[in-house]
């Protein structure tokens, strides 16, 4: 969702940098890409404090991050370019489009609600519905199996560098999009868009698996 749905990452970092600074905490660009992008809050929080928390605990300092999100947010909300003709297209041919994220359910709605695209999609799983957070494979997995798929049936979309290695690690093949990384950065992906501008879907498919003809 996070950068493939939405341009939201900037903001995340904004909230993550003062989330962390409050609690003592000054990381750089490539300790929040390698501890935090792309993995549920009950991971990057007890990673980032180095403990075992309560779950009061964890649910308390979880929503304090994301409610900061949502209200440097809120007024800058917009999607990645092209993506409403790119997911008409594809419900135009029935192909199912989900959500996987490792977004609380909170931001989803809240996600959902700002952009009306919610009717795109046939599942939408979030961080509530796995045990282990991106590189593991868990929501991808399931992400297939709520759409009636195997993993190698499904193209995922994915802006993160263990979000990238959570695709592949599941089976399918990875569109990377690059509103976070550049294309050497998400190493393993089929091809790198910057957005979704002139990208449809039927040529898509026939780059990931030319032996399909229609």
């Amino acid at each position: 969702m996070d950068g493939v749905i939405i341009h939201s990452n900037p903001f995340h970092k904004i909230a993550l940098q003062q989330f962390c600074t409050k609690y003592g905490y000054d990381l750089s660009e490539d300790e929040l890409a390698g501890r935090i992008y792309g993995r549920t809050n009950k991971e990057w929080i007890t990673n980032l404090f180095g403990r075992p928390l309560p779950p009061h605990e964890l649910a308390a300092y979880a929503e304090e991050k994301e409610s900061l999100f949502r209200r440097l947010y809120e007024r800058d909300i917009t999607e990645v370019a092209g993506l409403t003709s790119f997911l008409e297209k594809t419900r135009g041919l029935g192909i199912p489009c989900a959500i996987g994220t490792s977004a609380p359910l909170t931001n989803v709605d809240f996600v959902l609600a700002k952009t009306g695209i919610r009717h795109f999609f046939s599942a939408i799983l979030h961080e509530a519905d796995v045990e282990h957070g991106k590189p593991n494979p868990e929501i991808y997995l399931k992400t297939a199996a709520s759409l009636g798929k195997e993993p190698g049936q499904c193209v995922v979309f994915e802006d993160s560098i263990s979000g990238v290695k959570a695709g592949l690690a599941a089976g399918s093949p990875v569109v990377g999009v690059l509103t976070t990384h550049s294309a050497g950065e998400l190493s393993g992906t089929k091809l790198a868009i910057n957005d979704f501008q002139g990208l449809e879907p039927a040529e898509l498919v026939r780059k990931i698996w030319p032996s399909v003809k229609n």
